[in-house]
């Protein structure tokens, strides 16, 4: 596969280990003649390092054969977060540091979260785009003040803070975006 034709979440092989690409930057070069550059962020699989790597628009690298299954939070083992497959009911147990900043967003029961298997290891985690999550501790709405509507920080079930809209409340469920950790309205 060409540096070109690939995209975040794509896995691949780099230097004999294995890399999810997380991130892409493209540098075009000034003047004629010069190669487009790809910047990869990419993170070995599994561990999760972090690496950067340069290539040309044409370099070869070898795609990864990844799979990924739907499967649902089940429970927390230590500090490892086992999903449970849909179909088969296989358990996945993902590390920490795998799941990352997305420990956040796992609330009892989730569903709709694919993990990404490799040689049928669990290596990565991928989130609803939203997830609904409660409020345990946001300071009251100011009354009679200013016509604006700031936003004020909240502190959810799971321990994430977000800001919220001032009309939020202690106790209420709202959706937060999994991708930017940002309030996307109220839940019923």
């Amino acid at each position: 596969m060409k540096a070109y034709d690939i995209k975040k979440g794509n896995v691949v092989e780099h230097n004999g280990n294995v890399y999810q690409i997380r991130d892409i930057e493209r540098s075009s070069p000034q003047g004629r003649g010069g190669n487009v550059r790809f910047r990869f962020v990419m993170y070995s699989v599994p561990g999760g390092n972090k690496t950067d790597a340069s290539f040309d628009a044409d370099d070869e690298l070898k795609e990864v054969d990844l799979m990924r299954r739907q499967a649902s939070f089940s429970y927390k083992d230590g500090e490892a977060f086992v999903f449970m497959d849909d179909e088969d009911f296989t358990p996945y147990t993902l590390d920490a540091d795998v799941v990352g900043d997305g420990a956040g967003y796992i609330t009892e029961g989730l569903t709709g979260c694919y993990v990404q298997v490799i040689d049928e290891q669990p290596v990565a985690l991928q989130l609803p785009q939203s997830v609904v999550l409660e409020i345990i501790d946001t300071p009251p709405e100011l009354k009679g003040g200013t016509a604006t509507k700031r936003p004020k920080p909240a502190k959810l079930s799971t321990g994430l803070e977000i800001q919220v809209p001032e009309y939020i409340g202690n106790g209420e469920r709202v959706w937060v975006n999994t991708s930017t950790g940002e309030f996307s309205g109220r839940a019923d």
